[in-house]
């Protein structure tokens, strides 16, 4: 059976972001935490060794695949850090348009800096993403 490998985790978010060597993007990380922390009313909590999570839910899929999962979070990667939201395309094409310098992927956006962005459509983002997966998993609360 498959095992999930991003995983709740008790290590110490403070501790994890104390040790990103890059000045800069450690700072950054200390922000994230406070805007998400501030806009999704749930704690930081670390998922796997480098994802900082908020909120969870669990999911299952029509495969049988299921566990779980942070609501929103990101992590402070090397050459970028990772926002994790989840929303309709429809919903997030709308706010990325003014949300600044980023790149996506399927599930991710990708920034250089929290400077690069406007915090005003992170936090729209994070409540959007926040009401689509209570929309998706309506017969469970999010903890």
């Amino acid at each position: 059976m498959y095992e999930l490998k991003t995983k709740e985790t008790d290590r110490s978010v403070m501790e994890f972001i104390e040790e990103i060597g890059q000045p800069k993007k450690r700072e950054d990380a200390f922000k994230l935490v406070d805007i998400f922390t501030e806009t999704t009313g749930y704690p930081a909590k670390m998922w796997g060794p480098s994802i900082i999570g908020f909120g969870k839910y669990h999911y299952s899929y029509s495969s049988g695949h299921e566990g779980d999962a942070p609501i929103v979070g990101f992590s402070p990667r090397k050459a970028k850090i990772s926002l994790y939201v989840t929303l309709g395309s429809e919903q997030r094409e709308k706010l990325l348009k003014d949300f600044g310098k980023y790149t996506t992927g399927k599930s991710c956006i990708y920034i250089n800096k929290v400077a690069d962005i406007e915090i005003e459509i992170l936090k729209k983002l994070l409540k959007q993403s926040i009401s689509y997966i209570h929309e998706i998993y309506p017969n469970q609360e999010t903890l």
